[in-house]
C-alpha cells in the first residue's frame, strides 16, 4: 500500500478543526493550552509548572495567593543590600569633604568640619548634641576609613538580609549612639573621638545574636569579636569604650529583632529600640548634669569650652 504525499486530506464534507489564537496574542494560532485554566496560549505565554504548563496569568494569580517568605526578624527576603552601600558612600563622602577642607588625605582631621562634628564630651555638654551622631561618620585618615568600611561591608551584607533594611538601619544607628554614650559617660573629656567603629561593633554583636538564633556555629563569630576587643585594648588611640558600648547595644537590639514572637513582632521590636534609646538618653542627661554650665566655641578651628556657672 502507498500513501499520497502531503498532509492527510479529511473526508469529503468534513473540515479540520479551527486552530484557536493565544488568549494574550489573538493573532498567534496555537494548539497549546494552560493546564490550569484551559485557555489557549502560545509558547511565549506559558511557564513550566509542577504539572504541565500554565499561562502567565495563572502563574501570577498563584504567586499572589502564596505567603511571602520572611526571615527570623520578619523581613522580606531580598538578594541585594541597599542600606550598607548607602552608609559606605556617606562615610566616604564625609571623609572626602574633610580631606578637601584640610588639604590633606592623611591629616583630614585638621578640617573645620571634623572639629565641629567629632565627639568631644564637653562640647556635647555645652549644647552641641549633634556630635553624638555626626562623629560616627568621621574617620581619621584613609586606613581608619578603609578598615571600618570593609568591616561594614562584610558584616552588614548578610545582617541586612536577615533584619531587613529598616531594622538594620535602626540597629546600626542605635549602636552608634550606644558607643557615643559610653564615651560620653566614661571617656576622657580631653580627647575628641570619631569613627564608625561603635556602630560596626554593634553589627558584630548583632551578628553573633543572629547566628545563635539561626542555630549556626557561633565560635568563629565570637572569635572575631574577641580579637577585635583585644586589638581595641592593645592598639593605641583606639576608643575601647566606644567599641564596647556599640557591641552591647547592638547585641541587645538584635535580641529584640530576631527573638520577637511573630504574633507581636512589630510591638516587641519597636519596644526594644525605644527602650534602648531611653537608656542612652538617660545616660546623656545624667552625665551632662555633671559638667555643669558650659559654653563652647572655636578658636582656629579647635573647640574650646568654659564653665559659665
Amino acid at each position: 500500500m502507498t500513501t499520497p504525499p502531503g498532509p492527510p486530506v479529511p473526508p469529503a464534507g468534513e473540515h479540520p478543526p479551527a486552530v484557536e489564537g493565544c488568549v494574550r496574542h489573538p493573532d498567534r494560532a496555537t494548539g497549546l493550552r494552560c493546564t490550569r485554566c484551559g485557555r489557549p496560549a502560545c509558547p511565549e505565554c506559558l511557564r513550566e509548572a509542577s504539572v504541565g504548563y500554565q499561562c502567565v496569568d495563572c502563574v501570577a494569580d498563584g504567586h499572589r495567593g502564596m505567603r511571602q517568605a520572611v526571615t527570623v526578624a520578619g523581613a522580606v527576603v531580598r538578594r541585594t543590600p541597599l542600606v550598607v552601600p548607602v552608609l559606605i558612600l556617606l562615610n566616604v563622602a564625609v571623609f572626602a569633604w574633610t580631606a578637601v577642607q584640610a588639604g590633606s588625605i592623611a591629616d583630614n582631621s585638621a578640617s573645620p568640619l571634623f572639629s565641629r562634628w567629632a565627639l568631644w564630651p564637653p562640647a556635647v555638654a555645652g549644647g552641641q548634641w549633634w556630635r553624638v551622631m555626626t562623629s560616627g561618620f568621621l574617620h581619621i585618615g584613609p586606613v581608619h576609613l578603609a578598615l571600618n568600611m570593609i568591616a561594614l561591608w562584610v558584616l552588614g551584607r548578610d545582617l541586612e538580609m536577615i533584619l531587613g533594611r529598616l531594622r538594620f538601619l535602626a540597629v546600626y544607628l542605635v549602636s552608634l549612639l550606644g558607643g557615643s554614650a559610653a564615651v560620653f559617660l566614661l571617656g576622657d573629656t580631653r580627647v575628641p573621638v570619631a569613627g564608625a567603629s561603635g556602630a560596626v561593633f554593634g553589627l558584630m554583636g548583632a551578628t553573633a545574636v543572629a547566628v545563635v538564633r539561626l542555630r549556626l556555629d557561633p565560635r568563629s563569630t565570637l572569635a572575631v569579636i574577641g580579637v577585635n576587643v583585644v586589638l581595641s585594648v592593645v592598639v593605641p588611640n583606639v576608643s575601647l569604650l566606644g567599641h564596647l558600648g556599640g557591641l552591647v547595644v547592638g547585641a541587645v537590639a538584635a535580641v529584640g529583632m530576631v527573638y520577637a514572637p511573630a504574633s507581636r513582632r512589630a510591638l516587641v521590636q519597636s519596644g526594644v529600640l525605644v527602650g534602648l534609646l531611653v537608656v542612652v538618653l538617660v545616660v546623656f542627661v545624667l552625665r551632662d548634669a555633671s559638667f555643669g554650665g558650659m559654653e563652647c566655641f572655636e578658636v582656629d578651628n579647635e573647640p574650646y569650652c568654659v564653665r559659665t556657672d
